[in-house]
Formats: structure tokens, sequence, C-alpha cells
């Protein structure tokens, strides 16, 4: 089969449309008229011979083909959008210097895939780049050790950052595969909590919290994969989040996401700077993590856990 009458702006429409089951809403979005948002879902089901969406259904929803295609159209757009980012990189050259902290939850691939292209941008730039959790990043570029800084919105704003939103990253359940999976695992093994020293530790007990959920307090780990191993060898259950979860990818056979039994909430990750940038450095980076985050672990996630689309989303 041809790929004749399949174009950018058809996928662009494809995806809109997926996300919200509503032409006038995928107008909005895509800055087309309704008709014209009809018309490209016509042209792109005409060229691949098969219908991508019930049309007949308010909201409308993809048929099981849609959704194949629906993750293979998000690899492509995602490809090719990071691809522009990468192009508007090659502004940064003029720099001389650039101290970085990024999350310590993109530690696996996207933070060696961002630091290769910004080596590549900035040839003359002395670059430096720091993993840490997120507090640390963002105490470290509000004291000017750190020039830009990945890490999760902290509970109350810091005097002095800008905050460049990237993703919403919301909180789900991570238990162990088999007969205890999902919310029965809350009755019969302890909670693993992150070190609540970190913010998403904090962050998790506030909610909880919150919604007057006790538990036993038997276990607090500061070590992201350590946490995932312990619930992959079934010692306990864990409150995570996607991102999370898609660094654990090599015990995903024996540990099973499921969404919260109780109130759902997110945290958002965003790239800070301080106040004083004159030129546009913070959101070219900023919109390179964001494609490479749609691209390497939102896309990823939405094939693997679709109860999370609309959910988990990419926002600059």
């Amino acid at each position: 089969m041809g790929l004749k009458g399949v174009t950018l702006r058809g996928l662009e429409v494809f995806e809109a449309l997926a996300a919200t089951g509503s032409v006038a809403e995928t107008a909005a979005r895509t800055g087309l008229s309704a008709p014209a948002v009809s018309q490209q879902m016509r042209n792109l089901e005409a060229a691949l011979g098969t219908a991508l969406v019930d049309h007949a259904r308010r909201p409308m929803q993809l048929t099981p083909a849609g959704r194949h295609f629906l993750t293979r159209a998000r690899e492509v757009l995602a490809q090719l959008r990071l691809a522009r980012s990468e192009l508007t990189m090659m502004d940064l050259s003029g720099l001389t210097t650039l101290a970085l902290g990024m999350i310590d939850d993109f530690d696996n691939d996207l933070t060696p895939r961002l630091a290769t292209i910004l080596a590549e941008s900035m040839a003359r730039c002395r670059f430096r780049l720091v993993t840490a959790p997120s507090h640390e990043v963002t105490a470290a570029v509000a004291a000017r050790r750190l020039d830009l800084g990945v890490a999760a919105r902290p509970a109350a704003p810091v005097e002095g950052l800008e905050e460049h939103p990237l993703v919403r990253d919301p909180f789900i359940l991570v238990t162990p595969r088999g007969p205890l999976e999902g919310a029965a695992a809350l009755q019969r093994l302890p909670f693993l909590r992150y070190d609540r020293a970190q913010l998403i530790g904090s962050t998790i007990e506030a909610h909880l919290r919150a919604e007057g959920a006790e538990f036993p307090e038997r276990f607090e780990i500061g070590a992201h994969q350590a946490l995932m191993v312990l619930v992959a060898r079934g010692a306990g259950w864990a409150i995570t989040t996607p991102l999370g979860y898609m660094r654990a990818a090599r015990l995903h056979d024996r540990i099973a996401a499921h969404p919260l039994p109780f109130a759902p909430f997110a945290r958002t990750i965003s790239l800070f700077s301080g106040a004083d940038w004159a030129s546009p450095v913070p959101q070219d980076i900023a919109r390179t993590v964001c494609e490479l985050v749609q691209a390497q672990v939102v896309g990823p996630a939405l094939a693997q856990l679709p109860w999370l689309e609309g959910d988990l989303r990419t926002l600059a």
C-alpha cells in the first residue's frame, strides 16, 4: 500500500481528534475550520483504505484500526517535532557556558539524548549537566549554581524563577503481577514509600493525608529503581508516576500499573530558569525537552497504558 494522500496535516488532525473526540475541539486545537477537519479525516481514511474513527458516536471513538494507527502516527509526529526542535537548537551556538540540571527520572534515555543534541548545537560552549532530585535542581537554579533545571514543580513557587511547564505526570498505583495485582495488593501487602525528604515522597504523603488514607510505617526507600525492584519481588506496592514506571521497563513483566484507588492527582514537570534571561534559550530548550518526552516517554507509555490518555500529556 502506498502513502499517497497521507499528509502531515492529516496526521495532526487525527491525533487531535483522537484526544478530543470532537470535531469542534479539534478545529480549535489545529486552527482549522470544522469542515476542514472533517475533510482532512476523510482524506486520511481514504488514503489508508480504512475507517479510523466511528463518526456516528459522540464523542467520536477510534476504531480498532484507528487505535493501532494512532500509535504509529504519534511516533511519526514526535520524530518530526523533535527534528524541528533540533534545528531550532542550532541557534544556541553563541552560548559560551551552560549549566543544566535534570530530574533523575530522565537519567536513562532522555538525558543522554538531550546532552547529545546540546553538545552538537553548542560546539563552542562549556557545557555542564547535573542529574539530581527535583528539590536539589530547583534549589541550585535559584542559587544560580545552575542556569536551567528540569524538575517537578515544588509545592510553593520559588522566588526569582520562571517556569516553563513540560509534562503533566499523573500518579499511578504499581503492584506486583499475580494474584495480588491491583487494589487487592493494598489489603495484603505493605506500602513501599518514597523517601519523604524527596519532593515526590512528600507530595504523595500530603495527598494521602488529605484523603485520610493511612498505611503502616515499614518501608521508606530513597532510590526509585530499588523501590520498583521491591515491588517486582512482591515485597509491597507503591505509588509512582508513568515517568517512574517507564524507567523500570526491565521489570514490566513483573510489575503492573493501575489507576489509583482513591482521588487522582498529578505532578507537573517543568523547566526552571532565572528571570534574567534576555534570550529565548530557556524556551528553546524547554521545547526540545518536551518533544523528547513525547517521543521517548509519553507516546510509549500511552501505547502500553491507554487508560492514561488525556491524563499523561506534554504541556509545551
